[in-house]
């Protein structure tokens, strides 16, 4: 007989920056009223800042934390704790591997954040040692867990649009400034190569999430994409504007992956300049309103339809009691689910895929001549690395 009881995954949060604290605070959120889920839940066990344990101790109270909640100045501190289930990796891509790892090797479950790791070598690392530890391990993707990214996956196995042939996905921040630079400090991570910056990396992403997701994702037979990239290069050293090709030629489909730091991929926000992603079948089109990372809206457009077009709306539900909701919960109860049911991985995202993906990103930054530091690109565990520890 099943339990009435929700299982309930308890979190240590590793780093204290903004993404950090907008997932914690969906974590903290009642599954239950603020979007009718009884089967999981999630409790905050303790968070880790790696420069003092001032900062964590600030986090937990800015995040409304409870009381019980511990504060750690150190990682390896946090992936000693024995009452954490999982640890979720907040910090910047550029530590994910050295990170991740240090808490794959404890034998923690790992949610880490997107994206994945610099380097695909990186990520099979990853995936081997969670295999070796035999727990739990997921990019933190959300989108994919998204009720809309779900829809618009059911809509496309159901034929609706026939069989897709392409997708146009984009995501771009408008950051250009008159005197040729964007409105990023040099050091900042979105452009620091010392961090793995660039538009691919952090938005571009989001953009293969889209084309991965309603393509490959689906295929019955698994195809490598081939790639063609083309980038443009910041004064810095990173990619300011990537677009790619990704084409599956035994499934006669294209997708192409858009990101730009000089101009958003709607002139307004009102999204009137069209959708951000444009899924193209042989029966018709589904259109995604952007933002590509948190869509809520799409429309289907059918050929035999005469021209009338479906709307769909969504809404991301929001906790009475915090006022508080963001998205990011439905990863987490989907790592929760896994956990429950003994999964390693999820169907959703798979280590496979998270892989073919850092893959292709590999390439096209290979194809335009983006390169990092040895310290964030070396597939060398080293669990007293700065990328750890926090000291320079």
């Amino acid at each position: 007989m099943a339990s009435n009881t929700p299982f309930t995954l308890k979190w240590g949060i590793m780093a204290t920056g903004w993404i950090a604290e907008t997932f914690t605070q969906d974590l903290l959120t009642n599954p239950a009223t603020t979007r009718d889920v009884h089967d999981v839940r999630h409790e905050v066990v303790a968070a880790a800042s790696s420069s003092s344990k001032q900062r964590a101790e600030e986090f937990l109270v800015k995040t409304k934390a409870p009381s019980s909640a511990k504060a750690y100045g150190s990682y390896h501190e946090l992936v000693a704790d024995p009452e954490i289930d999982i640890i979720y990796v907040a910090t910047p891509h550029s530590h994910h591997f050295q990170n991740a790892m240090l808490a794959l090797e404890a034998g923690k479950n790992v949610l880490c954040e997107k994206a994945l790791t610099v380097t695909a070598a990186q990520a099979r690392k990853l995936v081997d040692m969670a295999k070796k530890r035999n727990v739990f391990f997921m990019e933190a993707v959300w989108t994919r867990y998204q009720p809309i990214s779900i829809k618009v996956r059911d809509l496309i196995q159901s034929g609706v649009i026939g069989p897709v042939y392409r997708v146009v996905a984009d995501l771009s921040f408008g950051n250009d400034k008159p005197d040729g630079t964007v409105s990023f400090a040099d050091t900042h991570r979105m452009v620091n190569p010392d961090l793995a910056g660039g538009a691919l990396l952090d938005l571009g992403i989001y953009s293969l999430t889209w084309v991965f997701q309603t393509m490959y994702h689906l295929q019955k037979e698994k195809e490598k994409p081939k790639v063609v990239a083309a980038v443009q290069k910041y004064h810095t050293g990173a990619d300011e504007a990537t677009s790619i090709i990704v084409q599956w030629p035994q499934h006669k489909s294209q997708g192409i992956a858009l990101t730009s730091l000089r101009l958003a991929t709607g002139v307004d926000s009102e999204n009137t300049g069209g959708p951000a992603i444009r899924i193209q079948g042989s029966g018709g089109e589904i259109h995604v309103t952007g933002p590509a990372y948190r869509p809520l809206q799409y429309k289907v457009i059918r050929g035999d339809a005469g021209g009338k077009i479906e709307t769909v709306d969504f809404s991301i539900p929001r906790d009475p009691e915090r006022d508080w909701g963001h998205g990011m919960f439905w990863e987490a109860d989907e790592c929760a689910r896994c956990i429950r049911d003994g999964k390693k991985e999820s169907e959703s995202l798979p280590w496979e895929e998270s892989l073919v993906i850092m893959e292709v990103m590999e390439e096209a930054l290979k194809q335009g001549g983006v390169t990092y530091p040895d310290m964030i690109t070396t597939d060398v565990f080293d669990a007293q690395s700065p990328l750890n520890t926090g000291k320079r």
